[in-house]
This record gives structure tokens, sequence and C-alpha cells, in this order.
């Protein structure tokens, strides 16, 4: 009597979404960003929500990011009304730009405040300094996570995009909308026939 344990007609284990988060953890996780990321926060929205509470996956920001980019106003700003509304509505939306404006409303207040005081203090223009120097080291490590994804493009075509446009206006210094405004119809038509 030996019994065999078929596992071929097993069903696969279900894909597990991630929890969908209340107003509060909306909320929290937007001061979160704002308070962790003070003067750049596209690290830190990435961070949470892609890799710390996997409510997106890295292509999902990066197309959400991509459509922030577009829309007028603060890209960051701009994403997290895109993600609360995505997420909880019209209401998300509010929370989640509440929990990013709300606390840095507040510290930056404090500090013009303190600044307006004691600005001219030599440490304390030097320690700006090192500040700024930890923001663009973000800001760069946050730019290498992000293209990532663009490394998985069978074709290598998204990566070629992307150089092109560093060398049309990082090198020959053509005007930002003449370059978007060539490359920006050849990728759309690039994914359209694509998908």
């Amino acid at each position: 009597m030996s019994e065999t344990i078929s596992t071929a007609s097993a069903p696969p284990p279900p894909i597990s979404s991630p929890p969908v988060p209340t107003l509060l953890e909306l909320c929290a996780a937007f001061a979160i960003i704002a308070l962790c990321g003070f003067g750049g926060v596209l690290a830190w929205s990435r961070r949470m929500l892609v890799e710390e509470r996997g409510w997106m996956t890295p292509e999902e920001f990066n197309d959400a990011y991509a459509l922030c980019q577009f829309l007028p106003g603060p890209n960051v700003v701009n994403l997290s009304v895109v993600f609360g509304r995505r997420i909880r509505g019209a209401l998300g939306s509010a929370v989640a730009l509440l929990g990013l404006l709300g606390p840095p409303f507040v510290i930056v207040t404090v500090i013009g405040l303190i600044y307006a005081q004691f600005g001219e203090i030599a440490a304390l223009q030097r320690m700006l300094v090192g500040v700024a120097a930890a923001a663009v080291g973000l800001v760069m490590g946050t730019c290498a996570k992000m293209a990532l994804p663009l490394f998985k493009d069978p074709l290598g075509l998204a990566p070629l995009l992307a150089l092109a446009t560093l060398v049309s206006v990082g090198v020959l210094r053509w005007p930002l909308y003449w370059a978007l405004g060539g490359l920006i119809p050849l990728s759309i038509a690039i994914a359209w026939v694509r998908r």
C-alpha cells in the first residue's frame, strides 16, 4: 500500500496581493516619506511604496511617476494624489496629500524662523552644504534603481531612448522641448507596436 502524492494536479499557490492601506496608513506613509526625504522625496517614496510596503511594483511606480512628470505641479505631490486616488478614491488623494505636505509645512516654518535668527553662522552654512551633497547622492541612487526595469526590455529600446534623451539634451544641448517633441512620439509609437 504505497501512497503517491501527485503534485501535478495541485493548483498553484495563490498570488497574494498586498493589503489595501487604510486612510490612516496612507497618511502615515506619506508623512514618513515627507519627513525622511526632506528636500527630495523621490527616493523615499519609491522605497516606501515599492520596497517596504509592496503597494506598487517597480514598473507600476515608474509608470505612475512618468505620468506625474507630465502633470502640472511637483512630481511627488502629483504621485501622492495619483496613488491616493488609486487606493482610496478622492478622499485617499486628499489624505495622501495632507500626509505629504503637512509635516514639511510645519518644519519649514520653524526652520525659517530659526534661520532668520542664526543664518549667518558659518557652521550652519557648512552643514547645509553637506545636506545638499547627501540629497544629490540619494537622487542619483534612486535614478539608478528606477533605470533597472528599463533593462528588462528584450530589444533594449528603452535604454536606447533614455540614452538618446541624455545625448540630445546633455551633450548636444538641444532645447528640452525639441528633444522631447521628437522622442516622446517615438517612444509612444514603439510602446503601441509592442503591445
